[in-house]
C-alpha cells in the first residue's frame, strides 16, 4: 500500500511538471513515469562517461541485422552518395540533408560505451554531427516536445524528448574508430544516444520528425521498443 501510494504521488508530480513518458499508461505506466521523471529531474545536465582511446574495444559486437533492401544495396554501391536525411514536423524549414551536408556542419568525436539490455557492451569512438546542430538548422518550433527518428529497416524507430535531443552528446554518427561507420554498425547514419541503452541507438536513419505528441506514431508509446515490452525511456 505504501508503494502504491508513493507511485500515485510520483505520478501526480510528474503530471504537474509535464514529465509523463509516452508509455505512461498500462500496468507498468506508474513505474515508467517514476523512472523517467526522476532521471529527468536529477540528470538533465549529466553527461555519459567518455573513455581514453586505450579503452576502445578490440572486437566490438554488431547485432545481426536483416538483409538491407535492394535500394539500400544500390545506395551502398555508390558510397551512399544519394543518401538523404529528411527532417520535418514542427520546424520552420523542413529540409533534406545529404551526408555531405551533415559532414559540412560541426562534427565531434566521442569515445563512449554502447550497453545492451541483454548484458553485453563495448566502447567505441563515434564521429558525427550533434543532433542539436541539425535541429537548429531547421528551426524547431516552441510546441515541440519530442524528436522521432526512423530507420530504413521496417518497424525500427524511436524517439527522444526535446531535452535529450538537444543534449551535446546526442549525435548523428557517420564514423566509427577513425573510419566511416560500417554497415554492420548502422552505416551510413546512426543515432547515437550515449545516455540511454543500446536499443535507442537506431541504425540506418533516414527520417526525423519533430512533434508535440507521440500518439500519432505506431501504438502511441513513443517507439517500437515498448510495443515489444521494453521501456521508452532507457536511461543509463
Amino acid at each position: 500500500m505504501a508503494g502504491a501510494s508513493g507511485l500515485a504521488a510520483a505520478d501526480a508530480i510528474a503530471r504537474r511538471y509535464g514529465l509523463l513518458p509516452p508509455d505512461s499508461s498500462g500496468i507498468f505506466g506508474a513505474g515508467e513515469t517514476l523512472t523517467y521523471a526522476t532521471q529527468s529531474l536529477l540528470t538533465r545536465h549529466a553527461a555519459a562517461r567518455e573513455f581514453p582511446p586505450s579503452m576502445i574495444s578490440a572486437n566490438p559486437f554488431a547485432v545481426p541485422i536483416a538483409p538491407p533492401t535492394d535500394a539500400f544495396q544500390r545506395s551502398r554501391a555508390i558510397g551512399f552518395s544519394d543518401w538523404q536525411l529528411s527532417v520535418d514536423g514542427l520546424v520552420r524549414r523542413p529540409t533534406r540533408f545529404s551526408l555531405a551536408d551533415l559532414k559540412a556542419m560541426p562534427v565531434q568525436s566521442q569515445i563512449t560505451e554502447v550497453a545492451c539490455e541483454e548484458g553485453w557492451s563495448y566502447v567505441a569512438e563515434w564521429i558525427g554531427t550533434p543532433l542539436h546542430h541539425v535541429l537548429r538548422e531547421v528551426g524547431v518550433l516552441p510546441a515541440a516536445r519530442y524528436v522521432a527518428y526512423f530507420s530504413v529497416e521496417p518497424d525500427q524507430w524511436d524517439s527522444l524528448d526535446i531535452h535529450e535531443a538537444f543534449h551535446p552528446q546526442t549525435i548523428l554518427a557517420m564514423g566509427m574508430n577513425n573510419g566511416d561507420l560500417p554497415v554492420a554498425f548502422g552505416g551510413p547514419l546512426r543515432m547515437r544516444v550515449p545516455l540511454q541503452i543500446g536499443y535507442k541507438n537506431i541504425k540506418f536513419i533516414h527520417h526525423i520528425t519533430v512533434t508535440d505528441s507521440m500518439k500519432r506514431y505506431g501504438k502511441g508509446l513513443g517507439s517500437a521498443s515498448p510495443e515489444g515490452g521494453y521501456a521508452w525511456f532507457a536511461g543509463i
